[in-house]
């Protein structure tokens, strides 16, 4: 006869047990929930865009490897990126996408255009949209219930950069008379060239002229010979990336150095690569801008995994972090993954989210924009970036006026 197998009754119960327990298993592990990442990670603003993804990526990995969102059984987050591809269009686009996908809320955007038109696409589904970096107060000034900006906005960053601009030239003596304000021509940059225009001369500073440029831009030799014959004591630049590194790189070549240059909301101004690969054009820079708190000691560890990374620290990347994690406590609080129960999560934040790493005080939402939010003044001395302002977390002096 065959040597035929016959499991044992025993056998055959554990088997059938088995069977009826890994579908119960399979049932406990609960539901990834999908978070929706946007960022500009092609274009003008790649370089952005890129290193807001990495602050969601580090975010999202200390969350699900210190125990997922705990109120929904510990369930792990699951990003959904999307590329922005640095305009509104592909932002809003990819907002669409990421509906169709069942994401729960939506986190970046980092240009004021972009988050404008993907929080207006992304609240005709009652999607939960968190600003990472946008500074327009248009964003939270339509009404949107499903907007919320963790940062400061443009007014209050302005504001902030007025006054410690007076403090700063009083400070020296007041050296500064005479401006040059230089800006981007799109959104936020012409804002704060109109606001500049106004409130400068209200505090003593005369504003020689008003200069825009283009994104991208390819030349600064006609903006640096304008400075030159108006020979300010002060440039104010706000602009992106590449177009501040162009035009400081330009100024320093045609010997031309005013008393300060005092940047408002610049991309170049507060970041490591500027500083590493440009440092004579870097040196004593000023910027009033988002930065992380030097003083929490998830500042210096966040740092060193980017750095590990060869990469650089850009304000990017902390903010995002910090994005990522406010949704994270959203969703503990709201107990479900639901857009609806979310957006009342987020609104009725009142201070006890603290897994952040910026300058903030305690969280609290009024239509939409964290009161608590607050820019500092960086600048670069060597081959480090220092925070002047405010005091209260300081780590160094600032150097103003410039050297002859």
């Amino acid at each position: 006869m065959p040597n035929t197998y016959l499991p044992s009754r025993r056998a055959v119960l554990l088997g059938a047990a088995g069977a009826l327990a890994a579908p119960a298993l399979l049932r406990a592990q609960p539901a990834t929930v999908k978070l929706g990442i946007l960022q500009p990670v092609t274009g003008a603003l790649a370089q952005d865009g890129e290193y807001g993804r990495l602050g969601a990526e580090l975010a999202i990995a200390e969350i699900n490897a210190t125990g997922g969102i705990k109120a929904l059984g510990g369930a792990k987050i699951e990003m959904v990126f999307g590329d922005a591809r640095s305009n509104p269009e592909g932002g809003t686009a990819e907002v669409e996408r990421m509906n169709g996908e069942g994401v729960v809320a939506v986190v970046g955007g980092f240009a004021s255009p972009i988050c404008l038109a993907s929080s207006q696409a992304a609240s005709r589904y009652d999607l939960p949209y968190v600003v990472d970096v946008g500074v327009s107060d248009a964003i939270v000034t339509r009404g949107l219930k499903n907007t919320f900006r963790f940062s400061p906005g443009f007014g209050s960053i302005t504001a902030a950069a007025l006054d410690n601009l007076v403090k700063l030239n009083d400070a020296a003596g007041k050296p500064a008379k005479t401006v040059v304000v230089v800006h981007e021509d799109g959104l936020f940059g012409s804002g704060m060239a109109r606001l500049m225009g106004a409130e400068l001369p209200k505090r003593g500073f005369q504003v020689l002229e008003t200069i825009s440029h283009p994104t991208p831009a390819r030349d600064m030799s006609n903006i640096a010979l304008r400075i030159r014959a108006l020979n300010p004591d002060l440039i104010i630049p706000s602009s992106y990336y590449a177009e501040f590194v162009l035009l400081s790189r330009t100024l320093q070549q045609r010997r031309i150095r005013p008393k300060g240059i005092y940047c408002v909301l610049n991309g170049a101004a507060s970041n490591y690569r500027f500083v590493r690969e440009f440092p004579d054009a870097a040196n004593l820079v000023m910027d009033v801008n988002h930065w992380a708190d030097p003083r929490k000691p998830k500042t210096a560890e966040l740092r060193r995994q980017v750095e590990a990374q060869n990469r650089f620290w850009l304000y990017n990347t902390p903010m995002n972090y910090s994005a990522v994690m406010l949704v994270a406590d959203a969703l503990e609080r709201a107990g479900a993954a639901d857009r609806g129960k979310l957006i009342e999560a987020l609104a009725a934040t009142d201070g006890r989210f603290t897994r952040h790493i910026m300058p903030y005080g305690p969280t609290r939402f009024v239509n939409g924009q964290n009161q608590a939010g607050q820019a500092v003044n960086t600048q670069v001395q060597g081959a480090d970036i220092k925070v002047i302002f405010p005091t209260d977390f300081a780590d160094a002096q600032a150097v103003f006026p410039w050297p002859a």
